[in-house]
């Protein structure tokens, strides 16, 4: 393990919030089989009751932050399946943020890059520039010249071949139906347009009134990243803009966002589209598929938004269509935010144990909800030669949707 410091040394910190939501575990060890670091390393500094150990030295002064501590908290995907089999329902995703809030933003964070990811006219700005150099046609031969570390290489491995849709836009509707705002996030605003207007569409068939607020960035890379002041500055951007939609809920098609949304407006209805869906299933008709399809079920559907059951309930409601949920293990794909950038060589491993896992199932494509998730899994299906389409699961069920009059 290294022993340099960092610069940023917590000894003088209180000990506070972090050893308080520490000290709630038990030691009792049954996140370690649930866990995906811990699965890939076997190494307990790589497991959530590890990392809170750790949490709890650097709080309270007992150990410096050297590189070597810090690297374990880094590679942890804040996936939170510890959370949902914890017997002493330990905050590990509150006690993570604030221990990364302490230590600051990892020096190896790729700021420049991130920094185009959460601008959305300016990614679609370098999209159009890039379809003009055709760029889809070199851009893996540029990245395997990269480094096997360069988060550059991973970007340019994961960046789609296809253009950017159309933005979410909004048609005609029955203002006197329940008024909800989508959030059209950062990178999910680019190159998840298809299924924020598949999620438009599907609740304006189900009775609901829909509104689009402002593509931003939510704060939820500047937040796991440990970039407090930016975070703080993105949740400020999301309260103005919740404020000014006059809306009663507030929806997101990624479920990356919604823990992140739900933490800059407390109080306030963050849902998946999902959860409203099912709740008017009844009124939705589909058109019959024939066609057997790999669900891929992010960790953020399962343990933030929870909707899991319900997307399964509303993709059976096709007719002829054949859902295979993964297997599980494996726990997470990989993806996590930026972790795919900054550990691109762990990131495809637990892709990789995915795809093979989906593999079993003989699928004709994937469905995944999470965009990181779903761009992260085409790399890998991709370079495997699978040849299986990726989409949004609500992308597939507006293009099954039976208007009826």
């Amino acid at each position: 393990m290294m022993s340099m410091p960092l610069e940023k040394s917590p000894q003088l910190a209180p000990v506070g919030r972090i050893a308080e939501l520490a000290d709630q575990c038990v030691q009792c060890g049954l996140c370690l089989p649930v866990c995906p670091t811990y699965a890939l390393d076997r190494n307990e500094a790589e497991s959530p009751r590890g990392r809170i150990a750790i949490a709890s030295a650097l709080a309270r002064g007992l150990v410096d932050p050297t590189a070597g501590l810090r690297e374990h908290l880094d590679h942890c995907l804040g996936c939170l399946n510890c959370e949902k089999v914890c017997p002493a329902n330990v905050q590990y995703g509150e006690l993570l943020i604030e221990t990364r809030a302490l230590l600051g933003p990892a020096p190896r964070r790729p700021r420049l890059l991130l920094n185009v990811i959460k601008r959305p006219a300016l990614m679609r700005a370098l999209r159009r520039f890039g379809g003009w150099l055709a760029l889809r046609r070199w851009k893996n031969g540029l990245a395997q010249r990269l480094p096997v570390h360069s988060p550059w290489r991973a970007a340019l491995f994961n960046l789609p071949t296809k253009a950017p849709a159309t933005p979410v836009r909004i048609s005609g509707n029955d203002r006197q139906q329940p008024r909800l705002a989508l959030f059209p996030g950062c990178v999910a605003s680019v190159d998840d347009a298809q299924a924020q207007q598949a999620a438009i569409t599907l609740l304006q068939a189900a009775g609901f009134h829909v509104s689009v607020l402002p593509a931003f960035c939510c704060g939820a890379m500047d937040l796991h990243g440990g970039a407090t002041a930016a975070a703080e500055q993105a949740a400020q951007c999301v309260r103005q803009a919740w404020d000014s939609s006059g809306a009663s809920q507030l929806l997101s098609v990624t479920p990356g966002c919604l823990g992140t949304l739900r933490r800059a407006l407390p109080g306030v209805s963050v849902l998946d589209p999902v959860e409203l869906l099912a709740t008017r299933a009844e009124s939705l008709h589909f058109r019959p598929l024939a066609q057997r399809v790999a669900l891929h079920l992010p960790c953020t559907q399962i343990n933030v938004a929870r909707t899991d059951v319900a997307l399964l309930q509303l993709l059976r409601r096709v007719p002829g269509l054949e859902v295979l949920s993964l297997p599980r293990p494996p726990y997470c794909c990989g993806a996590a935010g930026s972790h795919l950038l900054e550990f691109p060589e762990r990131a495809a491993q637990l892709r990789d144990a995915t795809l093979r896992q989906a593999a079993t199932l003989e699928p004709q494509q994937l469905l995944s909800s999470n965009i990181g998730c779903r761009l992260h899994l085409a790399t890998g299906i991709d370079q495997q030669g699978l040849r299986w389409p990726s989409l949004h699961p609500l992308t597939l069920l507006a293009q099954q949707l039976e208007h009826r009059h």
